[in-house]
């Protein structure tokens, strides 16, 4: 799964995926209806990639919370109940078993499970791990 073009647009709702880039802005292409339109960093842009979870030990990707959620519904949609906020935290906690109860909200919890069926409507999420970028080490001057 490669989350690196999958963007989030504050006050937007839904994905993006991200087209092009232009000079001061990205050319997103919205999931939900398929329009095009461009997007500025001051638009809140945050690729979910970048995206971690809040635990009682050290932060965990967002890509491995979709995994897990894609392994419990089997590559299906999660059909939580939204409006049930102990429901929430309980599906999370048998995702996440140590999600830092504190810092992760129940308006946090909602937004992966809904980023989650969105990926899974477009075929967007699987098991496979994302392709590792290698790191280019600057050459020495000798």
């Amino acid at each position: 799964m490669d989350l690196s073009k999958v963007l989030s647009i504050t006050g937007k709702g839904g994905l993006f995926l991200l087209v092009s880039k232009g000079n001061n802005c990205f050319i997103v292409e919205s999931l939900a209806d398929g329009k095009r339109f461009p997007a500025f960093s001051h638009d809140g842009v945050a690729n979910l990639e970048n995206i971690s979870i809040f635990t009682e030990e050290e932060d965990v990707t967002l890509q491995s919370v979709l995994q897990a959620i894609y392994k419990k519904e089997n590559g299906g949609l999660c059909n939580v109940k939204m409006s049930d906020n102990n429901a929430l935290k309980a599906y999370f906690a048998e995702v996440l078993p140590n999600y830092d109860k504190e810092r992760v909200y129940v308006s946090n919890i909602k937004k992966v499970l809904a980023w989650y069926n969105i990926l899974v409507e477009h075929k967007l999420i699987d098991l496979e791990e994302a392709p590792k970028q290698e790191e280019t080490k600057p050459e020495s001057a000798e």
